[in-house]
């Protein structure tokens, strides 16, 4: 184990980059799931909001864990030119003491993508497979690369609204990973046929931009655009016809995004057929999963993630010397 500094170091979005591994995160993220662990250990989050600023707070104790921590991010709408800033919090569990500051705008892109690549790892057949994704944006390309890790890609079709983002995309999905790639017209026409459906990318309105008439029996489904009661991303027909839904966290998932709303709005029986990422990944649900026709592993993002991932990419940069060391000490209060 590296020793840890004598003062609390901080890791910029550039060494995020350059030290971050796909299979060494979704490997973490597994391990860190592995462990089955209550609702303590990875509390939902909580925002705090008045006069048009709002703090958002992540906290996690993954159990095995060198460390523990809280992703914080928030704004002033009000600002003259509002933005979010996010940072990744580090306790050490040896000391209690403040381990390091990890900025988190590029981690919480991988952290999303990785999590997801850790539950596509266990709800997918082996081999390789089609994969489709609705969304060109940022989400879209992490999770593309996170997919490609755990699962080798046959082809890649795209769709997204703008022609331009989403030609450009499968042309960087070829170069980069080496993978055929295409950008198809409709949403429709790139999910046909395909074994790996990604839905990252809600729509302007709020309308479904993904049916389950679309999808081809046995296929497995990835949404992570719904987020929020206001929010709504895949059909309810995806919702009915998924017979094994994974959720990052149960509750928020299946009570407070849009899409499992208008589910249970409808009559769907989402609750029965839900289960936690904690349940699959430490196999308390295994006949659950070998059963599934369909399954579907739907995010909202939460701490555990967030902790997991910053860890790894901590104990990383601060063993090749990239962690920058800053000049300050707490005074701790002894308990």
């Amino acid at each position: 184990m590296t020793a840890a500094p004598d003062c609390p170091v901080f890791v910029s979005a550039d060494v995020v980059r350059r030290v971050f591994e796909w299979k060494d995160a979704i490997a973490a993220l597994q391990a860190a799931y592995g462990h089955a662990f209550t609702e303590q250990a990875a509390p939902s989050r909580s925002i705090a909001q008045s006069e048009g600023a709002w703090l958002r707070t992540l906290p996690a104790a993954p159990p095995g864990g060198r460390y523990y921590g809280a992703k914080l991010m928030g704004a002033d709408m009000k600002a003259a030119d509002p933005s979010v800033e996010y940072v990744v919090v580090l306790f050490e569990r040896a000391t209690s003491r403040i381990a390091g500051f990890v900025d988190a705008n590029l981690l919480t892109g991988f952290r999303t993508a990785a999590t997801s690549g850790a539950a596509l790892d266990r709800l997918a057949p082996e081999g390789p497979g089609r994969l489709a994704l609705i969304g060109s944006g940022l989400e879209a390309t992490m999770h593309v690369r996170a997919f490609a890790s755990v699962r080798p890609l046959s082809e890649v079709t795209i769709y997204s609204p703008t022609p331009e983002k989403r030609a450009a995309f499968a042309e960087a999905v070829t170069r980069d990973l080496g993978v055929p790639a295409r950008a198809v017209q409709s949403g429709e026409e790139a999910v046909e046929g395909a074994d790996l459906v990604l839905s990252a990318a809600r729509s302007r309105g709020e309308v479904p931009i993904l049916f389950g008439d679309w999808l081809k029996p046995g296929a497995t489904i990835v949404s992570i655009g719904s987020t929020v009661p206001s929010q709504r991303e895949i059909d309810v027909s995806v919702a009915d016809r998924a017979d094994f839904i994974v959720c990052d966290n149960l509750h928020e998932v299946v009570d407070e995004t849009g899409d499992m709303i208008a589910a249970l709005d409808a009559g769907i029986d989402v609750r029965s057929k839900s289960f936690s990422l904690n349940q699959l990944l430490s196999g308390q649900i295994e006949a659950q999963r070998q059963a599934a026709a369909m399954p579907m592993y739907k995010s909202v993002g939460g701490g555990v993630q967030d902790v997991v991932v910053a860890e790894m990419i901590l104990t990383k940069a601060i063993e090749q010397g990239l962690a920058q060391p800053l000049p300050m000490t707490f005074d701790p209060k002894h308990l």
